[in-house]
């Protein structure tokens, strides 16, 4: 039997062989990685000059990865975003560049530049005035101190806007301003003070330019989207506010003041699309009332009051409530005499009235602000047309019926005056010849407005009744004179026999 101590001894035989295989794959897995390393690099490297930053940038992580302490790997990856524009990812790998080689000035100074333009001005000079307290080459040397000198006067400049904001001097906060952001250009705090100064000086454009520059620079810049959809909606823009205060909200969904502002411009929002939808369906009275609600959810914002009423206007003017519409468009022209939409409906509106030249001017003045618009030059054709129309014959005029009248109450003024007019009612033959006239135009006015093609000519300026109107076209057998008449009369009296249809 083999005793244990005999075992014990053989084990203890093999062991420094053991050790010596550990050993050396711990060395191979180590020249192995160290090899992979070495790869990353040099293919990082290659595809960095070749310009594929997104491969370089793939190699310089895995080199980072396998050897977390090689300074270069970290350096060579942050000069791939800072070619890429990241630089908000390159200052952290800058960081640990300097942390592994404090001496490491290149490093220094690139870290110096992104804090300047973030408008750290603090750490920035504290990098520029290590570089040159390390022994740095003298091109190093002049970097670093143009960079010390720049960040001195941004200092300066950055107090004296400051002070100038503070007493409200917001003309001469912004020019001091614009000096500071041409450096730090990445600088949150001096935009956002520039973006005040804008606001209070009405610049509003300039304002919102800022203000989205601040809301990407800061992640989580939830006072940013606020004034942003302040400013739009102050600007009469709900969709756009819309969109910003949902922004604000993604960031912080508790937020009170954009919470209780969303629920407002929500709720407008949706007001002004129903409005619109409901003019898309020609529901014209619900367009209105909709709109008026539009005044009453915000009646402080003069953009939003001015928007109701000039769709108000269209509104009323496209359904045929051409007195109220011509009121309601007016009002909008006092404080917007360009307003080209608004002119277009209150020359129809005009037009519905048959104030003819009243039209002609409202569109020859949209032409002066639209020169291209095909309605507008539509517009005025038809209303030239019809106010030379007007001075001739007007058939709804001759039946005393409005232009908006239906088919029955044309029929029944027609036959109020068909009747009132007949020849066989006088007999002074001067009496009968003007009844004979009247009585042809009062058959005339029937037969056109009854007939929806010859109404629409009519409509658009052109009488179908007339040789010269109709250019060429055939003509109307009401043309050939009264005697045409003879053998009917519409009442079964006196020598006419006239065989009018009562449609």
């Amino acid at each position: 039997m083999v005793s244990i101590e005999h075992v014990a001894h053989k084990i203890l035989t093999y062991v420094p062989y053991v050790l010596v295989l550990i050993d050396m794959r711990y060395e191979g897995v180590k020249c192995g990685r160290e090899a992979s390393v070495d790869n990353h690099m040099e293919m990082g490297k290659k595809l960095l000059a070749a310009g594929q930053l997104a491969d370089a940038l793939s190699h310089f992580h895995a080199a980072v990865d396998g050897d977390p302490k090689n300074y270069i790997a970290f350096y060579r990856r942050a000069t791939v975003y800072l070619a890429m524009g990241k630089s908000k990812s390159a200052l952290p790998d800058l960081s640990r560049v300097i942390e592994l080689k404090p001496d490491f000035t290149s490093a220094r100074i690139q870290r110096g530049n992104l804090l300047l333009k973030q408008g750290r001005l603090d750490e920035a000079e504290s990098d520029f005035k290590k570089v040159l307290k390390s022994n740095p080459s003298d091109k190093e040397e002049r970097e670093a101190q143009s960079q010390l000198t720049k960040s001195d006067e941004i200092q300066r400049l950055v107090a004296q806007a400051r002070s100038s904001f503070n007493s409200k001097d917001y003309g001469t906060a912004a020019a001091e301003l614009d000096t500071v952001i041409e450096t730090c250009v990445w600088d949150v705090t001096s935009r956002e003070m520039r973006a005040e100064c804008f606001i209070q000086m009405g610049e509003m454009g300039k304002a919102i330019s800022d203000l989205k520059a601040a809301s990407k620079l800061k992640s989580d810049n939830t006072q940013a989207f606020y004034k942003l959809s302040t400013i739009y909606y102050n600007l009469g823009d709900h969709e756009m506010s819309l969109n910003e205060v949902r922004e604000c909200l993604k960031l912080d969904p508790d937020h009170k003041q954009c919470y209780g502002h969303y629920k407002q411009v929500k709720k407008l929002n949706k007001q002004i699309q129903s409005a619109e939808e409901l003019i898309q369906e020609q529901r014209y009275e619900d367009a209105v009332s909709k709109y008026e609600a539009v005044m009453k959810t915000e009646p402080n914002v003069q953009h939003f009051s001015h928007l109701a009423k000039e769709r108000i206007c269209h509104a009323l003017a496209q359904g045929q409530h051409a007195s109220k519409a011509i009121s309601v468009c007016s009002e909008v022209l006092k404080s917007d005499p360009q307003n080209v939409n608004v002119l277009k409906d209150r020359a129809e509106a005009y037009v519905q009235e048959e104030q003819y030249e009243e039209a002609i001017k409202d569109y020859e003045s949209a032409a002066q602000h639209s020169e291209n618009d095909r309605q507008i030059k539509e517009g005025l054709e038809r209303a030239q047309r019809l106010l030379k129309q007007s001075q001739k014959r007007d058939y709804y005029k001759i039946l005393g019926v409005k232009r908006t009248a239906q088919k029955k109450e044309i029929i029944k003024a027609y036959r109020k005056l068909a009747q009132q007019w007949h020849p066989d009612n006088f007999q002074d033959p001067e009496e009968k010849k003007k009844a004979e006239k009247k009585f042809i135009d009062i058959a005339q006015a029937k037969e056109v407005l009854t007939d929806p093609e010859m109404r629409t000519k009519f409509d658009h300026g052109e009488d179908p009744m007339d040789p010269e109107s109709q250019q060429g076209h055939r003509h109307h057998h009401f043309n050939e004179g009264f005697h045409s008449f003879q053998g009917f009369n519409p009442f079964g009296s006196g020598p006419f026999n006239f065989k009018f249809n009562f449609n």
